[in-house]
């Protein structure tokens, strides 16, 4: 083979080569976001934490000019949809919005060795909101607040009959709740998970469970039209709910709870990519319609940076992943 044939083949390797990698080169710089994300939501439709989801969807997809999917994919106390996100790729594309139960559930899985993803595999993008955890009972249960409801409790350990708790799933904060209550107070009552908030407060209102909880927008209008009872808030302050104590002005401090929603996509995503989001998030977080809507559920919408979600969950597993363990919470 000739010099000048050699060269030939050579340019032209080179020149496939080219081609094989420009497709890679044109996609990394293409514009952030170029085609539709999917938002994925933990748990079934109907929950507080689907209703944010579809609130920010609009106004963030209408921002960035593309549409935004929500897929809520429940099951596992939240685990099974943030396993997927946390598996996805780092583009973006595919963000995780979790509550406070991301907490209790992912510490419940590391400490019993069942975790497929830690809190390593997130980045954090934005808090959506912050929205306040309630206690609730069924009217049929004779109690005003928490430390009546306990009392009723023991009186109907003492005549040998059930008492039911239920949460959005094993590992969730309100089974933390329960768990924690039954340790301090020594009453005896059966957990009963579900998938979410939504068939959780469908149980409630059927009074086929005495005991639930979770964020009050899932709950506000069934509680202020009398259909349930407000026991308690265990957030730090309390809600629009008026005349409801918090958990800690009731004697029971070792239930009391931050609740938020934030957004978090897989770690590894390029700081760029999440600076616009949380971008069109703040954007979205500071629109009258969006606080108008929020405000009407009980939740303050925030639309925070980065770093202050990263703080608030960081805190929050520093005081949760001992109970956890303590507690020996698992979720199945």
């Amino acid at each position: 083979m000739t010099s000048a044939t050699r060269r030939s083949v050579l340019i032209g390797a080179g020149a496939a080569g080219a081609a094989v990698f420009a497709p890679a080169i044109v996609r990394a710089q293409e514009k952030f976001p170029s085609r539709q994300m999917t938002w994925v939501v933990p748990f079934p439709a109907g929950g507080t934490t689907d209703l944010l989801a579809r609130i920010f969807a609009q106004k963030v997809g209408d921002g960035l000019g593309q549409t935004v999917i929500i897929e809520n994919t429940g099951g596992g106390g939240g685990s099974i949809g943030a396993d997927k996100v946390a598996k996805a790729a780092p583009d973006g594309y595919t963000l995780l919005l979790h509550n406070v139960t991301f907490s209790t559930t992912t510490s419940s899985l590391m400490a019993t060795g069942r975790a497929k993803h830690t809190f390593d595999d997130f980045a954090p993008v934005s808090i959506a909101a912050n929205v306040p955890l309630i206690v609730m009972c069924h009217p049929s249960v004779p109690a005003k607040d928490l430390k009546e409801f306990v009392a009723y409790t023991k009186e109907q350990n003492k005549a040998d009959k059930g008492v039911f708790f239920g949460s959005t799933g094993p590992g969730s904060v309100m089974h933390l709740s329960g768990e924690t209550l039954k340790r301090d107070t020594g009453i005896k009552m059966e957990h009963v998970p579900f998938r979410g908030a939504a068939p959780l407060v469908q149980e409630l209102l059927s009074g086929r469970i005495q005991l639930g909880g979770d964020q009050i927008s899932t709950s506000l209008a069934h509680v202020r039209s009398g259909n349930l009872r407000a026991l308690a808030t265990l957030s730090p302050t309390r809600t629009v709910i008026e005349g409801v104590a918090t958990v800690r002005e009731q004697g029971f401090p070792n239930l009391e709870l931050f609740g938020w929603n934030g957004f978090f996509a897989p770690s590894k995503t390029p700081a760029s990519v999440i600076a616009t989001i949380q971008g069109e998030m703040a954007k979205a977080a500071r629109d009258p319609e969006v606080k108008k809507r929020l405000a009407e559920v009980g939740a303050e919408v925030m639309g925070s940076t980065p770093e202050e979600l990263g703080k608030v969950v960081k805190d929050q597993v520093a005081v949760v992943k001992p109970l956890v363990e303590e507690l020996k919470l698992v979720v199945q």
